[in-house]
């Protein structure tokens, strides 16, 4: 395992082989962004951008487009970088709010949207959410949509198709890319029960959206969301069926005050899905059918905030499990019987709510707030 220091760690994409990427911000009021290359076995820097103008704080994204180019959304702005991290464009973004990162359309359009949720400053951003799909050559605005709801989460895409979690209800939007027109194709509502609470970033598995509820309160957290949640209800693993509207709603811990800050993960080939509760330190998975959630599979005590990752071949399940006084550990499980395989400390002082990263050689690079570490995974 290798550790390196960074604060303001936002995550790490790969390129050509051999090529790593990290994305990274200043702390404090309104701040710039940078890029680094970095080496995949040391993490020591080789190359780093200029500061790229930012925006109010809140994680953005980092994406290689396939033109071959870097794309970053931090803040208010967008960027578009060369693999040697000149700065290629740059724009200003309409609202004075972060911007939580992106996606990239199949037609090679980025489409991204305002965050909708409360800072840790205490700025809060609600109302409504401004979609705007990017030229990728000029980073101009080519269509926009307003929905009449603020979102918290980030978005998802299939095709030329966006759906995005609302506070109350799901999205569907598309794209046509000749016309270049965007419009709302569908509303969903999903948020139902008394003390429920909005939805963040949702999987999308054939016509079905997965997320998880019980999103707000996550402003509070302090190096750990243990003990933070504030929603009465329990909180859910969410399927929605895109094309019957059909939803469903699974309880992950049976508990109240739960809280999340990122989405489950959905195993179409062994039929299970996994969620968790980062504030009542519950991870769960779930045996599914054509129809959703049928039972439980396992559930276990685990403090785990971040992105998931599933090591398809062998069906191991990447997560975490944050000791407060110590460190975030990184263990991987068996995703059909939760069984821990192996475990090893990351060196991160803080519980990561960020997205890991599957690297080249049977390796996974870890980024939280204050850390990036890059660690080899073996079949136990």
């Amino acid at each position: 395992m290798v550790h390196r220091l960074n604060i303001a760690t936002t995550m790490v994409v790969r390129r050509e082989p051999g090529e790593l990427f990290l994305l990274s911000h200043d702390v404090g009021g309104d701040a710039p962004c940078h890029v680094e290359r970095i080496d995949p076995l040391t993490l020591e820097p080789l190359a780093r951008s200029v500061d790229l103008p930012g925006g109010p704080i809140w994680p953005g994204g980092l994406a290689v487009h396939r033109n071959g180019d870097l794309y970053v959304v931090f803040g208010n702005h967008v960027h578009r970088l060369s693999p040697s991290l000149e700065l290629v464009a740059s724009a200003t973004l309409p609202r004075h709010a972060p911007y939580n990162s992106f996606v990239i359309l199949d037609s090679g359009y980025l489409v991204t949207k305002d965050f909708g949720g409360r800072l840790p400053d205490g700025r809060e951003f609600s109302g409504s959410t401004e979609l705007l799909v990017l030229d990728p050559e000029t980073l101009a605005i080519c269509a926009s949509i307003e929905i009449n709801q603020g979102s918290i989460a980030r978005l998802s895409s299939q095709g030329d198709q966006i759906v995005l979690v609302g506070v109350d209800d799901v999205f569907m939007l598309t794209f046509d890319p000749q016309q270049r027109t965007i419009e709302e194709t569908s509303k969903i509502n999903y948020r139902s029960l008394s003390g429920q609470t909005y939805g963040w970033d949702p999987v999308l598995v054939g016509t079905c959206a997965w997320f998880l509820d019980n999103g707000e309160g996550s402003e509070a957290f302090d190096g750990s969301f243990r003990g933070k949640g504030i929603s009465p209800a329990p909180l859910h693993l969410i399927r929605v069926d895109l094309s019957t509207h059909a939803v469903q709603l699974t309880e992950v811990a049976g508990l109240p005050n739960g809280l999340i800050a990122n989405p489950p993960i959905i195993d179409p080939v062994r039929m299970l899905a996994v969620g968790y509760d980062s504030s009542n330190a519950v991870l769960s998975g779930f045996h599914l059918d054509a129809n959703g959630v049928t039972s439980l599979a396992w559930s276990r005590q685990q403090d785990h905030a971040s992105h998931l990752v599933l090591l398809d071949e062998p069906g191991q399940l990447v997560t975490f499990d944050f000791k407060a006084g110590s460190t975030d550990d990184l263990v991987i499980l068996d995703i059909a019987t939760g069984k821990e395989l192996s475990r090893v400390a990351t060196e991160s002082p803080v519980q990561s709510v960020l997205f890991p990263t599957p690297g080249e050689q049977a390796d996974l690079y870890y980024c939280s707030l204050t850390s990036i570490s890059r660690v080899a995974v073996v079949e136990a």
